[in-house]
């Protein structure tokens, strides 16, 4: 089996054991592994699906925001955390994307810290915490709110979803935007998302 094979074999077992984390008695245990493997995913020594050749023209997560120019600190802020791999991941996945406004709305000096080295860790945490491992369409957020439940993230915590009039919010930032993703959605929203 060739290593492309064995990348894509790899995120469908990823996604496979998302999809049963749901569905299990024991959720909080299953969805704090399931949330370190998706930490767990970076792409060190840049290998992985991220970097794979393909003729494909499909758009994933990953290459809507490295063709985004709104997004070109998100971009930096993925490659710095060595995150990429998991924005690749065949999914479903649900992105919450901060645009660089978003991203300027935070201390520049502590930006700038977190995109250091010696911050990988941490910076890969609050990535992963705008990453929701399964498929919420607009349609969804809203059954979520009329139904009044927390949106599960990839980092083991929950988000409030909520609408003021027509507009649909989550973790108290305003999704301004939507986009189908070959491996899910991708929402762009007004404000970093930082974990609890």
């Amino acid at each position: 089996m060739d290593l492309k094979k064995m990348l894509n074999c790899s995120a469908i077992v990823l996604s496979m054991a998302c999809l049963l984390a749901c569905n299990t008695k024991g959720k909080a245990d299953t969805e704090d592994k399931t949330s370190k493997a998706y930490l767990n995913e970076v792409s060190t020594s840049k290998q992985g699906q991220a970097f794979m050749e393909d003729d494909g023209n499909e758009m994933n997560a990953l290459k809507l925001a490295l063709t985004s120019p709104d997004h070109t600190t998100l971009v930096k802020a993925v490659q710095e955390a060595e995150v990429e791999n998991a924005l690749v991941n065949v999914g479903p996945l649900t992105v919450f994307a901060p645009t660089n406004a978003a991203f300027n709305k935070i201390d520049k000096a502590t930006l700038e810290d977190l995109l250091k080295p010696e911050h990988k860790s941490a910076l890969a945490g609050i990535l992963v915490h705008h990453v929701a491992p399964s498929n919420y369409p607009l349609k969804t957020l809203q059954k979520n709110v009329e139904k009044n439940r927390k949106l599960y993230m990839a980092d083991g915590q929950y988000l409030d979803v909520t609408t003021q009039g027509d507009d649909i919010y989550i973790g108290g930032t305003k999704i301004i935007k939507s986009v189908n993703v070959s491996n899910g959605w991708v929402h762009i929203i007004e404000e970093v998302l930082l974990p609890n």
